[in-house]
């Protein structure tokens, strides 16, 4: 690992790599999505500002939550470009996210739940559904697997 001077204002592309743990075509990919920017060198060479290894960090983790990169770019856009984002910026950007990554953890344990049993979809194969979803009670509510979804069924809503 190629050793970075603490005091070093900008990163080249591979040093934001290596810090970062992310490929340079991510990085590529990042900056041509409006995620990250660089500024280029008289030789055409990209250099990172520093406080891009935070962003870079913020969208990885993001992304592993599930969060579009329509949605972090968003994000982004509300932080200041002329300083390192501080840590209310981020509680912000991150309290802003907290129902629907509560949405999500809801959902997600539905699944786990519910996973070997009927999820709605009104299929009829299995043998629980007509005990579940009696007469296809779900389909008349719309397509999807509507007992998983938390946004369509509350949680023990459901016939069972």
């Amino acid at each position: 690992m190629t050793k970075v001077v603490w005091n070093t204002r900008e990163l080249t592309v591979g040093q934001l790599a290596e810090r970062s743990g992310v490929a340079v075509s991510a990085l590529h990919f990042y900056e041509a999505k409006g995620l990250i920017s660089s500024r280029r060198t008289a030789g055409n060479q990209r250099r990172y500002t520093r406080d891009t290894l935070r962003r870079v960090a913020f969208v990885r983790l993001a992304q592993r939550l599930g969060i579009p990169l329509k949605t972090i770019k968003e994000a982004l856009a509300t932080l200041p470009e002329n300083r390192t984002p501080t840590r209310d910026d981020w509680a912000q950007l991150s309290a802003a996210w907290r129902s629907d990554l509560d949405d999500r953890i809801e959902q997600l344990q539905r699944l786990r739940d519910d996973l070997t049993d009927c999820i709605g979809c009104g299929c009829l194969s299995l043998d629980r559904c007509a005990l579940a979803n009696p007469h296809d009670r779900l389909g008349e509510e719309g397509p999807g697997a509507r007992r998983i979804d938390t946004r369509l069924t509350p949680a023990n809503a459901c016939c069972g």
